[in-house]
């Protein structure tokens, strides 16, 4: 590169510059930034303009390197099934039926039909199979010195499957994302903070004028836009009157913002989208020992199909407020504890379904594995994971194990940031056992949607989840659902997986 731009410096302009010293002092920061930035331009401008006898020409080469039939032909117990394989040429991938787990993968065996003096790197391959996998992925090289080709092979297995099938995704968007709709029109001028999901509607708590409404998901996947306001009757107090919220089983919890001990912090409840709201707890902050000083940032609802359990504020510091709520709607304690870590603003603290354990964590902290009372048993390593995935949640679904997350787009520098992504944590018998294991392999996420892409000085991030029912009680779709402050919501769909041979 650097010769040709000389070339035309020498040849055009005649100017005496020395064009190393430009290329590399520019990349090291030292020049004035409009000057640098006006030779980098120049010289953009000019690789397509000038020189074009120093560009190298064009080779023409006889030697191809095709891939036009694959079969495998060491299939089953016995050694001597053909499997035939189908290429895709666009994509550069090749599928096959799936084989019996009895079959020999330490040598599986390929047979091919190239182009004329092209041939496979190697005709053996070692394919590692475990009891529990359902698939894995080869790299296969067609060769024809000096050319070659690559495809990735998959190699499934013959055995049940589980979980989702992460590649049939119905996306239902309403976020920054370009691949869909605009985004949600509440979302503007940081108004937004807050919202919820629980597979029928998703909650809108907006400081603006949108103010706090419902949208059904039946609405959003048909693309029609249908606020239900809800009644803010009595909906008074706090620094914000309204902040954060959640939506659980068809019942609606909105938070205030307290900023100060002499703030109150409020909990709304709506039974039903036509329901009157009723404060549910009304808590003067500075009688509760132990206490910090802002809460509602984050609100983390935690209740079970009777609408027991229990609401989560993390504070500024350490300290975190638990309100214990049962029946939906009564609150009967109010306690403050804290943690070993101080998680900050946009943090959650979301109970596993079906056990005591509680995933932790905030927009720059790992997640941690805790009691109801902050007591940690596991903590994630700050690298197995985005150390900004926010709002984590465990997903049953299908006879596997999820972990959901939103990474929280709180700066500049931490791309990619505001990204849906699902993990298949489903080895071990708990939850610590299964993110040990999942530490231990590969730690590659199933599926990610990016809902934004831009850093946020507010960035109230949510993540939600909803699974489908047939008319017999088995798991039929999974729904999962992220959102975060001025980049909009997704919602995701996908279906159960199937064997297809």
């Amino acid at each position: 590169m650097r010769r040709w731009v000389m070339c035309w410096i020498k040849r055009k302009a005649g100017l005496k510059i020395n064009v190393e010293f430009i290329m590399i002092n520019h990349m090291k920061m030292k020049l004035n930034r409009p000057f640098a930035a006006l030779v980098v331009a120049l010289i953009g401008f000019v690789g397509f303009t000038s020189c074009s006898d120093d560009f190298p020409s064009n080779v023409e080469s006889d030697k191809f390197a095709d891939l036009k039939a694959i079969r495998i032909v060491n299939a089953g117990a016995s050694g001597t099934e053909v499997v035939e394989g189908t290429i895709d040429e666009n994509k550069k991938t090749i599928s096959f039926p799936r084989l019996d787990t009895l079959t020999n993968f330490a040598e599986l065996k390929f047979e091919v039909e190239t182009s004329d003096g092209s041939h496979l790197e190697k005709d053996v391959y070692n394919v590692p199979y475990a009891s529990g996998d359902e698939k894995k992925e080869i790299f296969l090289k067609i060769l024809n010195e000096p050319r070659f080709k690559e495809y990735m092979a998959v190699i499934r297995f013959k055995v049940p499957v589980y979980g989702a099938d992460f590649s049939k995704p119905a996306v239902f968007d309403y976020s920054s994302n370009p691949a869909g709709n605009p985004v949600y029109a509440g979302f503007g001028g940081q108004a937004t903070r807050g919202t919820g999901f629980d597979g029928k509607h998703v909650l809108i708590v907006s400081r603006g004028a949108t103010s706090i409404h419902l949208l059904a998901v039946e609405d959003l996947k048909a693309n029609r836009i249908a606020p239900i306001n809800l009644d803010k009757t009595g909906v008074t107090g706090g620094t914000f009157t309204h902040n954060m919220g959640a939506q659980i089983n068809g019942h609606t919890y909105v938070a205030n913002l307290s900023t100060s001990a002499a703030s109150p912090l409020k909990i709304y409840h709506w039974a039903t989208p036509t329901s009157q709201p009723e404060v549910i707890a009304n808590i003067n902050v500075g009688s509760i020992a132990g206490s910090g000083t802002r809460h509602g940032d984050n609100f983390s609802m935690n209740l079970d199909a009777d609408g027991n359990g229990y609401a989560f504020f993390i504070s500024m510091g350490v300290q975190v407020m638990r309100v214990k709520i049962e029946n939906y709607n009564k609150v009967t304690e109010t306690i403050s504890f804290d943690t070993r870590t101080t998680y900050g603003q946009w943090s959650a603290y979301n109970r596993i379904v079906g056990t005591d354990n509680y995933l932790v964590t905030g927009h720059d902290k790992p997640i941690a594995v805790m009691n109801n009372a902050g007591g940690v048993a596991y903590t994630m390593a700050a690298g197995s994971i985005p150390v900004h995935s926010g709002d984590p949640r465990v997903i049953n679904f299908n006879g596997k194990r999820y972990l959901l997350v939103v990474t929280v787009p709180r700066a500049a520098g931490t791309a990619p940031d505001g990204v849906l992504r699902l993990y298949d944590i489903s080895s071990g018998a708990n939850i610590v056992d299964a993110l040990t294991a999942f530490e231990q392999g590969d730690k590659k996420e199933v599926y990610s949607f990016t809902i934004s892409a831009d850093p946020n000085s507010a960035p109230g991030t949510q993540s939600g989840y909803h699974v489908v029912k047939d008319a017999d009680g088995k798991d039929q779709k999974l729904m999962v659902y992220g959102a975060t402050t001025d980049a909009g919501f997704t919602i995701v769909e996908f279906p159960v997986n199937v064997a297809v041979d």
